[in-house]
């Protein structure tokens, strides 16, 4: 039987039964669009992990001295050439940065707290969250500043602010105490609490004057977009760096690379899930309506309708109503995430926010991957879904059917 003429029997028979077949098609779309904007929202929080881990000080790939994470101490450094650069074009280089971070305690007029000391070229640092937070007071301005910057929480816990002076105490690379006198310049705003009360910085020229050594401790590189080339950029810095450690982003923060594959696999459990209750109903309709015209069926295959030709017209049916209900369902889903706009606020469940490592404002992430995905196997499954009732079609005789 020719195509056509296929096409035109399916397209009859759906809307032979319009009330019916917009309920199916209904269902379609709701769990499309479902699909669809639960999978940009779960985009948005995997990424936005991703981004405050990289962020973090962190970088896609970062060279340390065999140990450090074990013991971060001075002792744990190593000499970086002024000229060095990451062996990585330009078009996929977000930036680079050489810092010293050693632990070191602080003390105020009233406080003492252990923290973070970081020595950083401000030049350098809009690859980590310090180059985007607001700051009260000012910002460190070249790698000679003497200055440092504190979170806002950790300025409330020593009681101090902008101007004020503190005393830090941490090793130098002799093995003895070194101790010194900073000027507050400007107090940061961070997504985190715990980046505030963990990291205080200063210039990394100031910071290696104070330990008595030209050494950096860590060397992060931030590559454009989501990362692609990680693999290649760690490989190219392990050769470089053959006497040192260099580990990716998953390596360093363990927590958000696991909570990065559970968002992947959260996706799938959702859509399996949705369309496992949309493939109940489609079969049921298609049961139904294969039970519905059985009288006619049988009329065709008496007339010479071959088996094959039922099992087509009725994959036909299932395929055409969920190709309509996919296109409506991606519509839908996208009109609402543009609805959305810039995100959602979730600042009023901030600390629970932050122990997921997300920010305080989830912006959903649309990628053309997850919607051809999200197509794909809802057709795929539509056409499974369509199986059963075709076997059903095919195993009715003619001479019962035309009885009836």
């Amino acid at each position: 039987m020719p195509l056509k003429l296929l096409t035109q029997l399916s397209c009859r028979n759906l809307f032979r039964h319009k009330r019916r077949n917009l309920m199916l098609l209904s269902a379609i779309v709701v769990a499309v669009a479902g699909v669809v904007v639960l999978n940009s929202l779960l985009r948005g929080f995997q990424y936005d992990m991703q981004e405050a881990a990289v962020s973090n000080l962190t970088g896609h790939a970062k060279v340390l001295a065999p140990g450090y994470l074990d013991d971060p101490s001075i002792e744990k450094s190593f000499q970086l050439a002024k000229d060095w650069r990451p062996d990585v074009a330009d078009d996929q280089l977000e930036g680079w940065a050489a810092r010293i971070r050693i632990p070191a305690v602080i003390m105020s007029e009233r406080e003492t707290r252990g923290v973070q000391f970081v020595g950083v070229d401000p030049q350098r640092e809009s690859i980590s969250f310090l180059g985007s937070v607001a700051h009260r007071g000012e910002a460190l301005q070249s790698a000679a500043d003497r200055r440092v910057v504190i979170g806002e929480s950790l300025a409330e816990q020593l009681d101090t602010d902008v101007g004020r002076r503190l005393v830090l105490i941490t090793q130098g690379a002799d093995g003895l105490n070194r101790e010194a006198g900073f000027r507050i310049a400007g107090v940061y705003d961070a997504d985190g609490e715990n980046l505030e009360k963990i990291f205080v910085f200063t210039g990394i020229e100031r910071l290696q004057a104070l330990v008595d050594a030209e050494v950096v401790t860590e060397v992060s590189v931030k590559l454009v977009g989501n990362g692609a080339g990680e693999s290649s950029i760690k490989d190219s810095l392990a050769a470089f760096f053959d006497d040192l450690d260099v580990l990716d982003w998953q390596e360093l923060e363990p927590q958000a690379a696991a909570m990065f594959l559970f968002a992947d696999a959260a996706m799938f459990i959702w859509f399996l899930i949705m369309m496992g209750a949309l493939i109940f109903g489609l079969v049921n309709t298609l049961i139904t309506a294969v039970m519905e015209r059985i009288k006619e069926l049988g009329m065709l295959r008496a007339v010479g309708m071959r088996p094959g030709a039922v099992v087509m017209q009725v994959v036909m049916e299932s395929t055409l109503i969920m190709a309509v209900g996919v296109v409506l369902g991606i519509l839908v889903g996208w009109l609402f995430i543009l609805w959305l706009g810039e995100g959602i606020d979730l600042s009023r469940w901030a600390e629970g926010v932050e122990m997921a490592g997300m920010r305080s404002l989830l912006v959903p992430r649309l990628f053309m991957n997850d919607l051809v995905l999200v197509a794909g196997l809802s057709l795929f499954f539509g056409f499974v879904a369509s199986l059963y009732p075709a076997w059903r079609a095919v195993k009715i005789k003619p001479l019962d059917a035309l009885r009836r």
